[in-house]
């Protein structure tokens, strides 16, 4: 663990000397002007919601700033993430926004009335999660080569339960059916949090999640089967990824940023992306994103950019394919 928190502490540095290379010479010295609403376009007790709090806590902290957390769930991040589009580009309304508002929304539902591509100035990455793949442990399912076994044996049978339509999970549900050539039942929720009652007394079967379950895991109460990442979680490195485990080639996660509405002041998303990497160079921020599953992952605002467009690319590709359209 200690070898691991030094590794990310010498890359968010690494960022930060960049960032600050980066800064214009002069800075945005009266922002910001009011309070700064962040608003969460998922339900509370997510991923989303714990790092958006977290980070505002902490630019309180360290900025002085007065940061309001605001949750607007509903239709898959997308009404929450639309009020962020139309606002005012002061900076003083901010999107935590994620691989589903802006990247994978626009190929999933039929009526996204904003482009994320056009009207977001991506600002930073606040942190990037691991989806684990768990089972109620009452299945007689103890890995991946069990689990396909069983899905292929009970068709339609197996149910996993999501954040919602074209959530994560649900990519990730969808893309494990199409590469193992299993079909699965989607159960979608309001989120994870409202999922686990339900995955606890076996009504659903399976979900895909971090930091919700984790502590589930560690008590267990929910088994670990596969990380749907490329890479194996630092918090579970002996359990495997689903490539690793019986799907060569899958890879599906979630990653977190913090998003302005587009014309926002050059100067405002700098400043945004120099304090947001700061917060995430604490070493209370990376333990906690660490026991939650997910990794700090500090970006420039041109490194943030490139990557949101290069998922949306990718992601289009598999989303096309698959041809998921949702209401």
């Amino acid at each position: 663990m200690k070898r691991i928190m030094e590794n990310l502490r010498r890359r968010v540095w690494l960022a930060l000397a960049g960032a600050a290379v980066s800064m214009p010479a002069v800075g945005a010295a009266s922002y910001p002007a009011g309070p700064i609403r962040l608003i969460v376009p998922f339900q509370a007790g997510g991923l989303t919601d714990i790092l958006a709090r977290l980070i505002a806590e902490r630019l309180g902290d360290e900025q002085g700033w007065t940061i309001v957390v605001e949750n607007r769930p509903g239709a898959g991040g997308n009404i929450g993430a639309e009020a962020v589009a139309r606002s005012a580009p002061d900076g003083l309304t901010l999107l935590m926004g994620s691989i589903g508002t802006n990247a994978t929304n626009p190929f999933v539902y039929r009526n996204t009335r904003f482009d994320p591509q056009k009207e977001f100035a991506p600002v930073a990455m606040a942190g990037a999660g691991t989806l684990l793949l768990v089972v109620n442990p009452q299945l007689p399912i103890r890995d991946m080569k069990e689990l396909l076994a069983y899905a292929k044996a009970h068709p339609g049978q197996l149910s996993y339960a999501t954040g919602g339509q074209g959530a994560s999970q649900h990519l990730a549900g969808e893309l494990l059916q199409s590469m193992a050539r299993i079909r699965l039942q989607h159960v979608p929720y309001k989120g994870i949090a409202p999922a686990m009652p339900d995955l606890f007394s076996g009504r659903v079967d399976m979900t895909f999640d971090m930091a919700t379950v984790l502590p589930y895991v560690k008590q267990q109460k929910l088994r670990p089967i596969a990380v749907a990442n490329a890479k194996r979680s630092v918090a579970l490195p002996d359990v495997p990824t689903i490539a690793e485990a019986g799907v060569p080639g899958y890879a599906a996660s979630a990653w977190y940023g913090v998003f302005a509405p587009a014309r926002t002041p050059p100067e405002i998303i700098q400043r945004l992306n120099q304090a947001i990497n700061q917060v995430v160079a604490t070493p209370p921020v990376q333990e906690r994103m660490v026991a939650l599953g997910a990794e700090a992952n500090p970006m420039s605002v041109a490194e943030f950019t490139a990557f949101v467009h290069a998922e949306s690319a990718k992601w289009e590709k598999v989303l096309r394919k698959l041809n998921l359209q949702l209401d």
